[in-house]
């Protein structure tokens, strides 16, 4: 850390809304002093990105393999709710997070699980109390209370939910909060509460109705749900509450950007950049009391150098004084880590998921169907004719009725079936333990034959996600919780690129079929999805 080095170019000063030439001394990991001079190289200065919101899981990469891939994307930290591997491990799951992100040069700033299980309604592989959510709260390496998505447990002043909110303003640290749709008095009453966050709006008039009681509503564009078109504009109109984030982003798109990339569109849109830059470097660092610094004097010097302040295109990155990317590529050794799971299914047979027609709900001879929404969490509940043969439901390609699965993962059960559109399969399936938020097995398929390949090939990975075609089975293994690999991440992005356009070959037109299957099983998010115990209601929050 002794190293005392010089950068000079365009100092981007967000906070005094100017631009000057500089050269930034830096001595021991921190900023010394910010020097103006007549000439420097046309090149910009600025603080490094923060990902305001983000699932690490959902890169399949552990946090270390991460940030060798974010940093090359100007992303100097992240703010990071562990609720996934938290669901399969538990209080153990947080802590090997921690553990390894600690092992790299970047910011991880991980939250206490608000919600593990996320409901009664499903089964996850652990449970983390209100004593266990304290305990994780103390933890100087815990920021806040990760996203507290049973809205109705606080409305209705549930004794564990308020408990936890308790245990995270003791501590001083904010709660981030998960309100699809509130609105109004029920807003109101949510936010009173002591919730700060919100990233679920996807209209501006949720997001403003919000904002008018005090919420910081971050702006999601991840590799299923996207925001951004729908709420951009909030950036000029409320510069000091708005920031960016990404929720959930797989190993490919991350490959392609991060931040970087909304700031880029955010320009292209018109909006004043340094309230652009406020939302993507500045506001988490306030909002969240982040020791990362806004490339000041005295900071520490966690900053990037970008060509332009249009592209973002990212020439080096620092963290600690510690140059961490150069030109595209990461300078963050790779590291050899172990595995940890909970993974107990058996292999299916085709009669385990056949379905009498009996035996599912029905109305006027005709069956709830989950309709899949490009771009969004959110599905709706349609009502239609199903096809019967010899009594069975069986999926009809022909309008778009595909036939989902979910299956146990952590103790023998029979799996549950339902039916779902738009993901446009004309044949084949496709299969997951990537399944929010209990990670059990989800599949899609047009027939039993191929979904139960779907389902068993990843069951032989314990963990992971398949793609079948004809006699082709392609799988991605994710050996850690079933949820990310320890392989290096320009691999697994590759790897992911490749199956992932395997899926889109079966008919899809979903931008990214294998995200979008992740959240069938989502049950805090309307309007109809499918769990471990049964189809579920997502209005009236209760299984069918």
């Amino acid at each position: 850390m002794g190293q005392s080095f010089t950068v000079s170019g365009q100092y981007v000063d967000i906070l005094q809304k100017r631009i000057f030439p500089a050269t930034l001394l830096v001595e021991n990991g921190f900023i010394q002093s910010i020097t103006a001079c007549e000439q420097a190289p046309p090149v910009f200065i600025l603080p490094g990105f923060i990902d305001a919101h983000v699932h690490i899981e959902s890169s399949m990469l552990i946090p270390s393999s991460f940030a060798r891939m974010a940093v090359t994307h100007g992303t100097i930290g992240t703010i990071s709710d562990p609720h996934e591997i938290a669901n399969v491990c538990g209080v153990e799951g947080v802590h090997y997070m921690i553990d390894n992100g600690k092992k790299v040069p970047f910011h991880f700033f991980f939250g206490a699980p608000s919600c593990v299980p996320a409901t009664i309604f499903e089964t996850a592989g652990d449970a983390i109390n209100s004593d266990q959510v304290a305990t994780l709260l103390a933890n100087p390496s815990i920021y806040y209370l990760s996203e507290m998505m049973n809205f109705p447990g606080v409305l209705h002043k549930d004794h564990e939910v308020m408990k936890k909110i308790a245990a995270a303003h003791k501590q001083g640290k904010p709660v981030d909060g998960h309100a699809p749709g509130l609105r109004g008095e029920e807003a109101g009453r949510y936010i009173q509460a002591g919730i700060s966050t919100d990233h679920e709006c996807f209209t501006v008039e949720e997001a403003v109705d919000k904002l008018s009681y005090g919420m910081k509503i971050l702006i999601r564009e991840g590799s299923a749900a996207k925001n951004f078109e729908a709420l951009h504009e909030l950036i000029d109109d409320h510069p000091n509450s708005i920031m960016l984030c990404s929720d959930d982003k797989h190993p490919d798109s991350l490959l392609e950007g991060h931040i970087n990339i909304l700031c880029a569109r955010a320009v292209n849109k018109g909006l004043d950049i340094f309230n652009i830059l406020k939302a993507a470097c500045v506001n988490p660092v306030i909002h969240y009391k982040l020791p990362t610094g806004l490339v000041q004097v005295n900071d520490p010097a966690n900053f990037i150098v970008v060509n332009d302040l249009q592209s973002f295109k990212v020439i080096q990155t620092y963290i600690n004084g510690q140059l961490v990317s150069q030109n595209g590529d990461s300078l963050i050794a790779p590291i050899e880590e172990i595995c940890i799971n909970k993974f107990n299914a058996m292999p299916l047979q085709e009669k385990d998921i056949a379905l009498l027609a009996q035996n599912y709900p029905q109305k006027e001879n005709k069956i709830p169907v989950i309709e899949a929404i490009d771009g969004q969490l959110i599905t709706n509940c349609l009502w239609e004719i199903p096809t019967i043969e010899n009594n069975f439901l069986v999926a009809d390609v022909n309008k778009d009725q595909l036939k989902m699965v979910v299956y146990n993962r952590y103790f023998e059960a029979a799996p549950k079936v339902a039916f779902i559109k738009k993901f446009g399969f004309m044949e084949g399936a496709i299969a997951s333990t990537v399944a929010h938020d209990s990670h059990n097995i989800i599949a899609i398929g047009v027939d039993d034959t191929s979904i139960v390949k779907a389902i068993n090939a990843v069951i032989e990975k314990k963990g992971g996600i398949s793609c079948v075609k004809n006699q082709e089975v392609k799988v991605l293994g994710l050996p850690v919780a079933g949820l990310m690999s320890n392989e290096d991440p320009f691999k697994v992005a590759y790897a992911y690129t490749e199956i992932d356009k395997m899926a889109k070959s079966l008919g899809s037109s979903l931008g990214s079929p294998f995200m979008t299957l992740s959240f069938m099983a989502l049950l805090v998010i309307p309007h109809l999805k499918l769990s471990d115990k049964g189809l579920f209601d997502g209005d009236q929050f209760k299984l069918f």
